[in-house]
């Protein structure tokens, strides 16, 4: 069966589909022993050989999907060139490869789900499909109602509205508030700049629940597999039922 390159890598566990785009391009994937570096491109799955950075893709037909609570601190990346710690260090015990679905910034900690089942993947990273985000934010100040309110209608960053949140003031602890929001997007440190725009500086985040997943039981770098009804669920969010 013919499929792109790029989907083969995030099937077999490789990368996301947006990292096998960069992988490619970076010339660091062969299709039958030569450098593909042409995005789009096709292959036959079952009879061209992949390589990635020399050693052989195959794909791993047992899908695996890992619900992890991040630390702070931890990288969300297969590798990082500073040395630091990856959620990839963290999967003790996990023989199957399995990438990030979306992100969650290092400074941040919570409901990280990573997976080799790369349809999936797209689908709950890509905000077509409005798969919710469920954070807790300690920030500066206490935010008034105004405030909150525009985080529901939306806020102007870098030119461009965020989509219209769930959002409420949950509590305050002196100069600090605590404010549950939901988002649907995931654009890159998007919670923290809508903060920021509104003069309450992000000092703790936490996302507390990813497409309904929970962390309930799961301590701070420790994760767990799905069972069969969470993977179905995830699916159906996705419109893949």
């Amino acid at each position: 069966m013919l499929v792109r390159l790029n989907k083969f890598l995030s099937q077999a566990g490789a990368a996301s589909r947006r990292e096998a785009d960069r992988l490619i391009a970076g010339g660091r994937v062969k299709v039958n022993g030569r450098v593909e570096s042409e995005l789009g491109t096709k292959i036959e799955d079952a009879k061209d050989r992949v390589e990635l950075d020399g050693r052989a893709v195959r794909k791993d037909e047992r899908l695996v999907h890992v619900l992890m609570n991040k630390p702070v601190g931890a990288v969300v990346s297969l590798r990082d060139p500073f040395g630091r710690t990856t959620v990839r260090d963290l999967l003790i015990g996990l023989k199957v490869r399995v990438f990030p679905v979306g992100r969650l910034d290092t400074d941040s900690s919570g409901a990280l789900l990573l997976t080799n089942d790369g349809d999936l993947a797209f689908r709950l990273a890509h905000p077509r499909f409005e798969i919710p985000k469920v954070y807790l934010a300690k920030v500066e100040g206490v935010p008034s109602a105004e405030s909150v309110e525009k985080l529901r209608k939306g806020i102007f960053l870098e030119g461009k509205k965020t989509s219209p949140a769930k959002a409420s003031l949950m509590s305050r602890s002196g100069p600090n508030g605590l404010v549950k929001v939901t988002i649907h997007e995931g654009r890159k440190r998007e919670v923290r700049k809508m903060f920021e725009a509104l003069g309450h500086p992000v000092k703790d985040l936490r996302r507390i629940e990813f497409a309904g997943l929970t962390l309930e039981g799961l301590r701070p770098g420790a994760w767990r597999l799905l069972d069969a009804g969470e993977v179905r669920r995830l699916r159906k969010r996705a419109g893949l039922d």
